[in-house]
Formats: C-alpha cells, structure tokens, sequence
C-alpha cells in the first residue's frame, strides 16, 4: 500500500464554497497539495467538475470530493456540513470564496437591483455556511473558517456601493462568528478561528494572457491568496481569531 506524504494539513478535511472559478481551483490545488482532504462545492456542476479533476491531477493521491449546492438554501448548506463530517469524522475548515461584483459609473447611476443580487452573493451564503459550520468547526479543536474580502469594504468608492456594503456586512457576519468562537472557548484556548484575508481584486493567468499590457496594480494572484489560505492554520486560534489579513497595501 502507498503511504501518502505528509504535509502541513495531513489529516486535515476543509471544505471550500465556490470552488469552480479561479480562485476556488488555486485553493483546491493548494488544500491537496498541503495533504488535505477537500470537500468542494458550487453551484455550478460542470466547471466544478473540471476544478476537482484538477486538483486530483496536481496531487495524484489527493482526496477532493465534490458536491453541487446551493448555498441560498441553509437547509442546504446545514445537509452539506452533515455529509462531510459522516464521512470524514471531522471538518476542520470552511473556505469561503461565493463572489460576485457589480458596480455603476456614479453613485446616483447605482442600480438597487445589484444590491438585491449581492446581497445574496456575498452576504447570504456567508451566513449560511457560518451557520452551518460553527459546530463542526469547534469540535475540529482547530477549525478554521476563511472569507475572501476586498479593499472596497474599509474604503468604497461612489460606483461601488453595493458591493462595498455587502462585502462590509459579510465582515461584520464573519467577525460575529469569531467571537462565537471566543465565548466557546476557555482558558485562552479557542476551538477555531474566523479570518478574513482582504484583497484589492484577484488575477490569474487566464486575465493575463487576455490583457497582457494589463499591470493589474495591487492585484493578488489567486496562487498567492491559495498559500495564504493554507497558511491560516499555521497560527493558533487564539492568535489569528477575528483578524483581518491583507493581501494587498491598505487603502
């Protein structure tokens, strides 16, 4: 029998929302890479399929498992959590990266239709799966749970209403989930940690190749936000627990 090589998540199951775009892709690569066991989801069947197929192929030994969910749904996501902590004993982290982005030339032009949209993007579904996930996250002993946010909630801009409010009340969600942890927690000891890693916008080798006179300033390659996901872990809970980690130069 071939003996699986460690690394810095052996023995570690993290679970991954929106996993088929570019980001989500670089993070299952990264996750198997460091000797998780991966549980994907999206709602998109197809392009996660192909994501997971290419995590599988960047470690041949990876486990990557993949589910089609709507994250909408908190019964859902609630059945999501369930199914991966039956088959895997335990789940020791939530990797959110649901996105979505819209904008308006001038604050006046805003259309409350992309309110109305983003707020189930980025606020629903990080309602949902914090809700879904606290409990497994806390008997892990090391849970972690992640959200990906952008420089546009500490400053917005006139056109970026929406997504600024929006990706701001996912902060404020996801900070309220770090201190379930602290009141779950005793003796300065933390079962799990929420972190927030903030970037000014994501890029990667497809953006490039489509712009290549592009210099993407400030930009965060989805690789680099992968190593910083995985490296989450490598702090106490105590120590990174609703902590804001950029990415990026701070606005």
């Amino acid at each position: 029998m071939t003996t699986r090589p460690s690394g810095r998540l052996q023995g570690a199951v993290v679970a991954v929302a929106g996993a088929a775009g570019p980001a989500g892709r670089a993070a299952l690569v990264h996750l198997a890479e460091a000797g998780a066991t991966v549980a994907a989801a999206d709602a998109d069947a197809t392009r996660l399929a192909d994501a997971v197929d290419a995590a599988r192929q960047a470690r041949g030994d990876a486990l990557v498992t993949s589910d089609t969910v709507d994250l909408l749904d908190l019964d859902a996501a609630r059945s999501w959590a369930q199914r991966i902590e039956k088959e895997f004993g335990r789940i020791d982290g939530l990797v959110h990266l649901v996105g979505g982005w819209r904008g308006s030339k001038a604050f006046a032009e805003t259309e409350l239709a992309h309110w109305a949209l983003l707020e189930k993007l980025l606020i629903r579904t990080v309602q949902h799966t914090s809700l879904a996930f606290q409990a497994p996250l806390c008997r892990s002993g090391r849970g972690r749970y992640v959200l990906v946010s952008a420089a546009a909630a500490a400053k917005p801009t006139a056109g970026n209403a929406a997504y600024a409010a929006a990706k701001s009340a996912a902060e404020a969600w996801t900070l309220a989930l770090a201190d379930s942890f602290h009141t779950a927690g005793h003796d300065n000891e933390l079962p799990a940690a929420a972190v927030i890693l903030i970037v000014k916008a994501l890029v990667h080798d497809a953006m490039r190749e489509e712009r290549p006179q592009a210099a993407f300033a400030g930009f965060t390659d989805v690789k680099d936000l992968a190593e910083a996901l995985v490296g989450v872990w490598d702090k106490p809970s105590q120590e990174i627990n609703g902590t804001r980690l950029w990415l990026t130069p701070k606005p």
